[in-house]
C-alpha cells in the first residue's frame, strides 16, 4: 500500500464546486488502495481578503497577530473538504498544524519547519482515514501559531512527504504542469514532461509561481518524488527529479519577478568589512537579499546596490538608517519600478553563448539592462518593470520559437 501526499492550492478549492472536485480526486486516490495525506491552501483570495480586513483595523498589526488571522484560511479549507469527503461516505479527519505537531522557528510570517511529530497522523492513517492537514502553518516553541510565507503550503506538503517517506508528493494547481514560461504571457509556452530539482528551484526563486522555492529545496534534500499536476484535468503533469535529459534546448524556462526593489547604499566608507556589516544587519532582520553589486569605489567611498522583496523595503531602509552612524554612508536610494527576468537551465554549464543569446534578444527588443546576476544554471537581468512582459516574450521566442 502506497502513501500519497497531495497538495491543493487556493484556486483548486476556491468554491464549493472546486472543493467537490478536489474531494473526488482524493477519493479516487484512496479507493485505488493508497493511504492519502492531503495538504490544502486557503480558498481563492481568502488570504488577500484577510490581509485587507487587518488593514481596516490596524495597518501596522504585529506579525504574530497576522499569523493568527491568516492561518484561519487553511482551517476553513480542510474542514469544508472533510465535509465533502464525509458526504461521500469516506473516513476522514481534518487537522491543524498544532494538532499534528508541525514545529517551526519563531519568525512570524516566514517561519521554517524544524520538526514534524509523526504520532497523530500515523494513528489516523493506521485507522485507514484520509488525513487533511492545514498547510502554510505551524507552531513555535512558545505554542504560538506561525505561518511559512506565501506559497508555504507547498513546503508543508513536501515536509510531510519527507517525514513520512511518501511514495509520491503531488502538487495540484490550476495548470497542468511546469511550462517554459507563464502561458498567460506566452500562449505557445511548452509544458515540460520533467525538470530537475535545481532548475525548478532556480525558476521558483526567480519568480515562477508554480512551486514555493523552499518546497523544492526540501524535495531535493530528502529525495521526495514530486509531480506538478492539474486539479482540473486528469492528465500527466511535470515530474521534478534529480536528472533530466534535455536534448533540444539548453534552458528549461524563462521567469519574471515584478515583486522586487533595488536599494543603493551610497557613500559607504571604502574600508574592509563594510559589506559584511551592511548584510549582517539585514540578515539579522530576516531580510533576504538577492543580486548584489558593489561599485569599484572612489578614493574614500563606495556604493553597494542590492535587490530584495518589495515588501521588505521599508524594514530594510529602517535598519540601514538606524545604523547610519555605524555604517557611515551618505544616503539610501530606493527603486521599486523594476523587474527581474531570468533564464534557467542545466545545459548552460556545458554550452557557451547562452547568456549572449539572451542579451541579443533584449537588444533586438530595445530593452535596456540595468544589472546582471548569474549562477551556474541561471542568468538574471534587472530591467524597467514596464518592459518585463515584452522581455519574457522576446527571450522565450529566442530560445523556444524555432522548436516543433
Amino acid at each position: 500500500m502506497k502513501l500519497i501526499v497531495q497538495k491543493f492550492g487556493g484556486s483548486s478549492v476556491r468554491d464549493a464546486q472546486r472543493i467537490r472536485n478536489v474531494a473526488e480526486i482524493i477519493a479516487d486516490t484512496y479507493k485505488a488502495g493508497n493511504k492519502v495525506l492531503v495538504v490544502l491552501s486557503a480558498q481563492g483570495d481568502t488570504t488577500d481578503d484577510l490581509i485587507e480586513k487587518a488593514q481596516e483595523i490596524n495597518p501596522r498589526a504585529s506579525k504574530r497577530e497576522m499569523d493568527m488571522l491568516l492561518s484561519t484560511g487553511e482551517q476553513i479549507s480542510i474542514a469544508l473538504c472533510a465535509m465533502a469527503l464525509e458526504g461521500m461516505g469516506l473516513p476522514v479527519v481534518s487537522l491543524c498544524a498544532w494538532q499534528v505537531g508541525i514545529h517551526t522557528t519563531a519568525v512570524h510570517s516566514d517561519a521554517r519547519i524544524t520538526k514534524i511529530e509523526a504520532e497523530r497522523i500515523q494513528r489516523e492513517l493506521d485507522k485507514n482515514k484520509i488525513v487533511l492537514v492545514a498547510g502554510f502553518q505551524g507552531v513555535d516553541r512558545n505554542g504560538d501559531v506561525t505561518t511559512l510565507g506565501r506559497g508555504g503550503s507547498d513546503t508543508s506538503a513536501v515536509a510531510l512527504a519527507a517525514a513520512f517517506r511518501a511514495d509520491l508528493c503531488q502538487i495540484f494547481t490550476d495548470v497542468d504542469g511546469v511550462y517554459t514560461t507563464d502561458p498567460r504571457i506566452v500562449p505557445d509556452a511548452k509544458k515540460l514532461p520533467a525538470i530537475t530539482y535545481d532548475e525548478m528551484l532556480e525558476l521558483a526563486s526567480q519568480g515562477a509561481q508554480v512551486l514555493h522555492n523552499r518546497s523544492v529545496e526540501l524535495a531535493k534534500k530528502y529525495h521526495v518524488d514530486m509531480e506538478v499536476v492539474s486539479s482540473l484535468e486528469r492528465k500527466p503533469g511535470t515530474k521534478v527529479k534529480e536528472v533530466v535529459n534535455m536534448e533540444k534546448t539548453n534552458i528549461a524556462g524563462v521567469a519574471k519577478d515584478t515583486s522586487i526593489a533595488r536599494i543603493a547604499v551610497v557613500g559607504l566608507a571604502h574600508n574592509p568589512g563594510v559589506a559584511f556589516r551592511v548584510f549582517d544587519l539585514l540578515g539579522k532582520a530576516h531580510i533576504n537579499v538577492d543580486a548584489i553589486i558593489q561599485s569599484i569605489g572612489r578614493e574614500s567611498s563606495k556604493d553597494i546596490s542590492f535587490t530584495l522583496p518589495r515588501a521588505d523595503v521599508e524594514e530594510a531602509v529602517k535598519v540601514l538608517e538606524n545604523n547610519k552612524s555605524v555604517l557611515r554612508f551618505d544616503h539610501v536610494t530606493v527603486e521599486d519600478k523594476i523587474a527581474k527576468v531570468s533564464i534557467v537551465g542545466a545545459g548552460m554549464m556545458t554550452t557557451p553563448g547562452v547568456a549572449a543569446k539572451m542579451f541579443e534578444a533584449l537588444y533586438d527588443a530595445n530593452i535596456n539592462i540595468q544589472m546582471i546576476n548569474t549562477s551556474e544554471i541561471r542568468v538574471s537581468v534587472l530591467i524597467d518593470e514596464e518592459n518585463a512582459t515584452a522581455a519574457v516574450r522576446a527571450v522565450h521566442e529566442k530560445f523556444f520559437g524555432g522548436e516543433d
